[in-house]
């Protein structure tokens, strides 16, 4: 990955005289001595490539041409034997491009040089909030402690200036997210080479995530859902405990992770190894909605516009099912959106006021639908890569109609019998 060209892009972005400030975060305390597994924020990472905690990325507007500066810690062979080696200075700078680097001791007077230098109008921090009832962010901290010390210095949000950058991926990030779709083909075949009535969901579960760690994934996408019968009509299942019934349908939302790029599959599966008549009929109008969704995604187009083209075939399906009277009742069956961006994040970054759809983008395509009174909930996700032209299905390898799943399942388990 080419980071210091990103960096170059961000600083383009940026105001003259000014700071633009980024952590890479410290791990959270879970209980008594053990702490959540750390993840760098998903903006420094994309400017770094670097996941170690206790790293600053500053870019400096105040010269020119601006300079790049990574402040890490000085590694500590006492702390290193119980938790091993970290990154020396000049391993970082190998792998990020950042030339310059300074001990993380000198922050802080490094910063108060700069105030006194009497040139600094701005300093960006990531103030980027999800929910008022979320937990502080520790970049979000660390802009308050700042906006407390020198409370007549602007601070501003460097969130949507990163986000507008990471909507659009490189061929490097396109390849990442290919490797990660591939290996979440070949888990979900791992999956349907086991499934059988019986079986626990959290099972399946363990089928798939052993077959992407096996073969390169750093982790999974975000936790697998594995929702059996009644259970697939909830949207973000995560239980996974209860039994895989005969004549049910296993709902599968799973993803691998490559290079810290994620791929976000669904796929619905028959327990029994067939799928019902009713079943049958469900999945199908699913399946074209999916189909219609990868036809129509364009440059210039929004998600909204794609979530609309989905509604309206998955309406025709209720509608010739019985179980709606007007497609204004779609969303009886039918909760969420068609799409979001993917990339660092499963619902990656994005900023509204560049809401049309552009070559480079990587979305999902994910029509459901969710019956309760029949125990039916259907969700078939893709991933797009978004061209000059249309759209490209990434994903397109991994099984997808009822013909195919079924012709899977029958060979493989007759073969074993």
């Amino acid at each position: 990955m080419n980071y210091r060209a990103r960096r170059e892009k961000l600083a383009e972005k940026l105001e003259e005289n000014c700071l633009a400030v980024f952590y890479s975060g410290a791990p959270i305390h879970r209980s008594a001595d053990s702490y959540y597994p750390f993840q760098a924020s998903r903006h420094f990472f994309y400017l770094t490539g670097l996941e170690q905690s206790e790293l600053i990325l500053v870019l400096d507007k105040t010269k020119q041409p601006y300079e790049e500066i990574l402040f890490m810690e000085k590694p500590d062979p006492l702390v290193e034997r119980w938790t091993g080696k970290k990154l020396l200075q000049e391993q970082a700078s190998a792998l990020s491009g950042v030339s310059q680097t300074k001990d993380l001791q000198e922050f802080s007077s490094w910063l108060d040089g700069k105030m006194r230098s009497g040139n600094l109008d701005l300093v960006y921090y990531d103030t980027y909030r999800h929910s008022q009832k979320d937990l502080p962010d520790y970049s979000l901290d660390k802009a308050r402690e700042f906006s407390k010390a020198y409370p007549g210095v602007q601070v501003r949000n460097i969130h949507p200036l990163v986000a507008s950058l990471r909507m659009w991926k490189d061929a490097q990030e396109v390849e990442a997210t290919k490797k990660a779709i591939a290996l979440t083909g070949e888990g979900l075949l791992q999956v349907l080479q086991k499934l059988h009535p019986g079986q626990k969901e959290y099972q399946a579960q363990a089928d798939f995530e052993y077959s992407i760690s096996r073969n390169g994934s750093q982790c999974p996408a975000f936790p697998t859902i594995a929702g059996s019968g009644k259970n697939g009509c909830m949207l973000h299942y995560e239980t996974n405990q209860e039994e895989c019934k005969e004549g049910t349908l296993l709902l599968l939302d799973l993803g691998a992770t490559v290079e810290g790029y994620h791929s976000d599959i669904t796929r619905t599966f028959p327990v029994s190894g067939k799928y019902s008549e009713k079943q049958k009929q469900v999945y199908d109008i699913v399946l074209k909605a999916n189909r219609q969704v990868a036809a129509s995604a364009k440059p210039g187009m929004t998600l909204k516009e794609l979530n609309e083209i989905c509604k309206q075939v998955l309406a025709e399906g209720l509608l010739s099912l019985g179980l709606i009277s007007s497609p204004e009742e779609v969303g009886k069956y039918y909760m969420h959106g068609v799409s979001h961006h993917l990339g660092l994040d499963v619902h990656d970054v994005f900023v509204e006021s560049q809401a049309k759809l552009c070559p480079g983008a990587i979305i999902t395509d994910e029509p459901g639908l969710y019956i309760d009174e029949w125990e039916i909930g259907i969700r078939i996700e893709d991933d797009l890569l978004i061209t000059e032209e249309g759209a490209i299905c990434l994903s397109e390898e991994i099984l997808r109609t009822t013909e195919e799943i079924e012709a899977y399942m029958a060979n493989y388990h007759g073969k074993e019998q």
